[in-house]
């Protein structure tokens, strides 16, 4: 699962996975501490914490509950600034050798979660996929361009907000959409981005993260021979994007991450993918995957 230079933030403590749902829904917080236990255990270097729509209380409660047994650093993922609040305010750095929680994640629509950096400091994760118009309306990106201008915003407001921050305490989002139905170049687009960040000298240093089960969310786990889909196209892609200044991810610590060689059939696929339009790009995926 190692990757030298890769950071995993474990992401199985998230309210959209069926079970971790059931054990939410049944409060039975010893299951979540299990769940955390096991990610530390398997490598990851955070656990990601997101409890979906539930309380603010809730979420300090499962903070609190995961660092009496786990001293593994935690990420705060929740767009809603009361419950990070109640999760940075629960967290105890102490407890995780005093280093500090990720947030995930500000965006431009929620630029007022900058304001918690003061009842605890923590790493915001940036996400860039969404920014201000020319109207000054919050808008989805649709260009690499629009990424990297939102990039360029969004890092100049956290050097106003904490004063004195490093580049390599801030980590960019620039998003990742399922490969299997990317009609609308979506991957070139994610890739054309990460390379503008990375040639930038003003952000030199700056950490990069997606979340990568999305990137084959909805494909098959198996092709029909049993030979496996996810982990190959998901190594394929770090393969490809580590190069471009990717280093961090939220990811799973059940999956063999690995770096492949140039000819492996699901590099070969993405590249395939970078040079192809539409449809085109989606049959790509399907020849790899029948």
């Amino acid at each position: 699962m190692s990757i030298p230079g890769l950071t995993i933030i474990g992401e199985s403590i998230n309210d959209s996975v069926p079970s971790t749902h059931d054990l939410f829904q049944a409060n039975d917080l010893d299951g979540i501490v299990e769940l955390a236990r096991f990610q530390a255990e398997k490598g990851a270097a955070y656990i990601d914490v997101n409890v979906g729509r539930r309380s603010p209380a809730f979420m300090a409660e499962v903070v609190q509950k995961i660092q009496q047994h786990v001293s593994v650093p935690l990420s705060i993922d929740t767009p809603d600034p009361e419950i990070a609040l109640a999760g940075l305010e629960a967290y105890n750095p102490e407890l995780a050798g005093n280093r500090l929680p990720i947030l995930n994640s500000i965006s431009e629509a929620r630029l007022e979660i900058f304001d918690l950096y003061s009842k605890q400091p923590f790493i915001p994760i940036l996400l860039i996929t969404e920014g201000k118009n020319e109207s000054g309306e919050i808008v989805m990106n649709k260009t690499p361009e629009q990424n990297y201008a939102t990039a360029k915003s969004l890092v100049e407001i956290a050097r106003e907000r904490i004063q004195g921050v490093a580049n390599n305490r801030l980590i960019l989002d620039p998003g990742i959409a399922p490969i299997g139905s990317d009609m609308e170049g979506n991957f070139k687009r994610l890739m054309k981005v990460m390379e503008m960040i990375h040639q930038d000298p003003d952000l030199a240093g700056i950490n990069m993260s997606v979340g990568l089960s999305n990137f084959t969310v909805m494909l098959p786990s198996k092709k029909s021979d049993g030979s496996p889909v996810k982990s190959p196209l998901e190594s394929a892609f770090l393969t490809l994007a580590m190069p471009l200044g990717l280093n961090f991810i939220v990811g799973s610590v059940k999956r063999k991450y690995e770096i492949l060689p140039d000819d492996h059939p699901a590099v070969q696929c993405l590249k395939n993918i970078l040079v192809s339009d539409g449809l085109n790009a989606v049959l790509q995926i399907m020849n790899f995957i029948a």
